[in-house]
C-alpha cells in the first residue's frame, strides 16, 4: 500500500470519525482504511489512536502526524492543482481582526510568497460579513454556522476563557464563581452599551446549562487586544478567546479562571462558495490554508492545556 494513500486514509479516518465512516467517504473497504492505520503505526512503532466500537480519540503521537499528513497531503495538492495551471488569480479573504492579524495574514503571505503572481485582497472585520456583497471569496468564521449554500470546512475551535494577570489575583483574589466577577474590575470589549452579558455554563447541572452573568466593566473598550494588554499589567479580569492568549498564558503573564465554568467551544470554520473548477487560483488558496490554520488551532489548544 502506497504511503501517500495511507495518510490520507488516516486523515479521513479522523475527520470523518471512524474507520467505517472513511471507508465510505472514499469508497474503500473498511477492511483497507484498516490495514492503512495498522502500517502507518508500525512503521512510526507507535500507536496513533486508541478506538473501540463507539469512538476513536487521537493519542499524542497521533495529533502530531495529524498535523504534518494535513501539510504534506495538502502541499502535494497545490502542487498537482498547479501542474500546467498559472495561479495568478486574485483572491479575497475576510476573517476577525485579531484571529486575522495573528494567524490569517502568515497564511496569505506564505501564499503569495509560494505564487508570485496571485494577488489577495484583505478585510479584517470584527462583524459578519456576506462575501458576496463584498465581494470576497473565503471567510474565517469564528461562530456556529447556519444553513446557508456555502461551503464550510472545520477548522478547530477556540474556548471561551476569563483570565487575569498573577498579580491582579494575588491582590484581589480569585472568583469562585462567575457570580463573584460582579465585585471584580472587570475588563470589557465592546463597543457603545459599556454592560456586558459573559457567558458561563453550570457544571453541576446534569446537562449542560447555560447561564450569563452581567458584567459592568471597570474598563470598557473596543479593541480585543487593548483589554487584553490591560489585564496583562494587572488592571482586571478579562474574557478572552483562547488563540487571543495563548501566548501569554503559556508564558504566565495571564492565569486561567473560573474553569469549572468554562462554555463550549466556538467552532472555527472556513467558508466560501462552491469552488469552480476553473477557479485555480481560489482552490489552491483553500488547500494552502486549511492545513496551516489547523495546526495553528491545534498549536494554540496544546499550549494553554
Amino acid at each position: 500500500m502506497d504511503r501517500l494513500d495511507a495518510m490520507a486514509m488516516f486523515v479521513a479516518t479522523v475527520d470523518e470519525g471512524s474507520l467505517a465512516a472513511a471507508a465510505r467517504k472514499l469508497a474503500l473497504s473498511p477492511a483497507k482504511v484498516t490495514r492503512a492505520l495498522q502500517m502507518l503505526e508500525e512503521r512510526l512503532g507507535e500507536r496513533l489512536v486508541h478506538r473501540n466500537a463507539r469512538r476513536l480519540r487521537l493519542t499524542e503521537a497521533g495529533e502530531r502526524r495529524l498535523a504534518v499528513y494535513r501539510l504534506v497531503l495538502a502541499e502535494l495538492e497545490t502542487a498537482e492543482a498547479g501542474a500546467g495551471e498559472t495561479i495568478d488569480g486574485l483572491i479575497g479573504v475576510t476573517a476577525p481582526e485579531l484571529f486575522g492579524r495573528l494567524h490569517v495574514m502568515p497564511v496569505i503571505e506564505s501564499f503569495l510568497a509560494a505564487h508570485p503572481a496571485a494577488r489577495a485582497r484583505v478585510l479584517l472585520l470584527n462583524r459578519m460579513v456576506d462575501l458576496v456583497e463584498e465581494g470576497l471569496d473565503v471567510a474565517v468564521r469564528l461562530a456556529p454556522l447556519p444553513d446557508s449554500g456555502i461551503v464550510a470546512t472545520r477548522l478547530g475551535e477556540v474556548r471561551n476563557l476569563v483570565c487575569a494577570s498573577p498579580s491582579y489575583v494575588e491582590r484581589a483574589g480569585a472568583p469562585a464563581t462567575p457570580h463573584d466577577l460582579q465585585g471584580h474590575a472587570c475588563i470589557g470589549e465592546q463597543e457603545g452599551d459599556a454592560r456586558a452579558l459573559w457567558r458561563f455554563k453550570d457544571p453541576a447541572a446534569r446537562r449542560a446549562k447555560r447561564f450569563s452573568v452581567p458584567i459592568a466593566p471597570r474598563l470598557a473598550l473596543n479593541s480585543a487586544g487593548a483589554a487584553i494588554d490591560a489585564a496583562v499589567r494587572g488592571h482586571g479580569v478579562c474574557n478572552p478567546l483562547s488563540y487571543q492568549v495563548a501566548g501569554h498564558i503559556a508564558a504566565g503573564r495571564l492565569t486561567m479562571l473560573l474553569d469549572a465554568y468554562e462554555p463550549e467551544p466556538t467552532p472555527v470554520s472556513l467558508v466560501f462558495h462552491p469552488v469552480p473548477r476553473r477557479n485555480v487560483t481560489l482552490r489552491a488558496f483553500i488547500d494552502h490554508a486549511t492545513p496551516r490554520l489547523r495546526e495553528d488551532l491545534a498549536v494554540v489548544a496544546r499550549s494553554i492545556g
